[in-house]
């Protein structure tokens, strides 16, 4: 396989410590054994989309044009690029519960057709599909064909199985959409360990029914492991109405997406899932990456809240809204 490569990962409750940067200075002294100084330095990255008001994305923004706070505190800019071409690791996560029923086809072909328009050559992806189990149904791979195949082997209700099964007794707990699992699955045992932009593809109404993890538990993986999500919401409302159930994927997708930097693109009609994914495709494609290193040191495993702004123009960022500060 072309482009980088990779680790295979195994899906289950494993929790791997993030390994510190350490800068390695050694003296000898006479008959004295060896010292070794480690010195840990924090960078913190935050992907950043910039709109005009009338949606249309800037591409050419400089880095005196950032401001970025934590906690609200001024912080320097220390790295700053465009993220056009820095490679991508993302995962495809299809909701195959029963209220998927009626647009499922229209995901497999879209999201079929993102991926041969996003990705490059460095680039690798995953393909998970979740409803009463939490699947890997392809690892990772940068193989277009496999990740295809992938996708078009996803059936509503769990009829596809995949290469790994899910760590959970899912079909145990109750509910046919373990929306939450399959996100702290994805962002803790599949990303954690991966490196540059790291992004999740969720294609779901939203509806949770049946998880082991609660959302907070979820968006927090994400969180750690630097995840942007991003949300395809394709909402079958009279499935739910037909069942006398009620509905509140809306506000948890907002969740998921807004607090980690990504977006919720709502589909009402079926033909505009093509739009949703292009302007993802965009948005990872003019995305500018700011660094800086916290000028609080403490290593003490608190959430940090970010904000960035750009000094001139009226325009809406789009970023993560914090971080986890490492414990090490």
């Amino acid at each position: 396989m072309a482009g980088r490569t990779h680790t295979p990962i195994i899906l289950g409750l494993v929790f791997l410590a993030l390994a510190s940067l350490p800068g390695l200075g050694q003296e000898k002294a006479e008959q004295e054994p060896p010292t070794t100084l480690r010195v840990s330095t924090e960078v913190v990255n935050v992907y950043t989309v910039v709109e005009d008001k009338k949606k249309h994305l800037i591409p050419d923004l400089k880095k005196e044009d950032f401001e970025l706070e934590e906690d609200g505190r001024p912080q320097e800019i220390r790295y700053f690029s465009r993220e056009t071409d820095t490679p991508i690791t993302m995962g495809i996560m299809v909701d195959t519960s029963p209220s998927q029923g009626k647009v499922l086809g229209i995901e497999q072909e879209e999201a079929k057709a993102f991926l041969h328009e996003v990705m490059r050559v460095k680039d690798l992806a995953f393909v998970l599909h979740f409803d009463v189990d939490v699947e890997l149904l392809q690892d990772f791979t940068a193989d277009q064909r496999l990740l295809a195949h992938a996708i078009d082997e996803t059936v509503i209700n769990g009829g596809a199985r995949g290469v790994l099964p899910g760590p959970f007794p899912t079909s145990d707990s109750g509910g046919a959409t373990h929306l939450y699992d399959a996100v702290y699955l994805a962002s803790n045992d599949l990303l954690k360990n991966e490196v540059g932009r790291k992004v999740l593809i969720l294609l779901t109404d939203g509806e949770d029914q049946g998880s082991k993890v609660k959302l907070q538990t979820a968006l927090e993986a994400a969180q750690k492991s630097d995840v942007i999500n991003y949300s395809v919401a394709i909402i079958d409302r009279s499935f739910y109405w037909g069942h006398t159930m009620g509905f509140g994927g809306d506000s948890v997708l907002k969740k998921l997406s807004d607090d980690t930097g990504g977006s919720v693109l709502e589909v009402n009609r079926a033909k505009d899932t093509s739009a949703a994914f292009q302007q993802i495709a965009r948005e990872l494609r003019t995305q500018y990456l700011l660094g800086y290193t916290p000028t609080n040191t403490k290593h003490d495993g608190s959430y940090r809240k970010i904000r960035v702004q750009v000094n001139n123009g009226d325009y809406r960022v789009q970023a993560r809204r914090g971080y986890y500060a490492s414990t090490q």
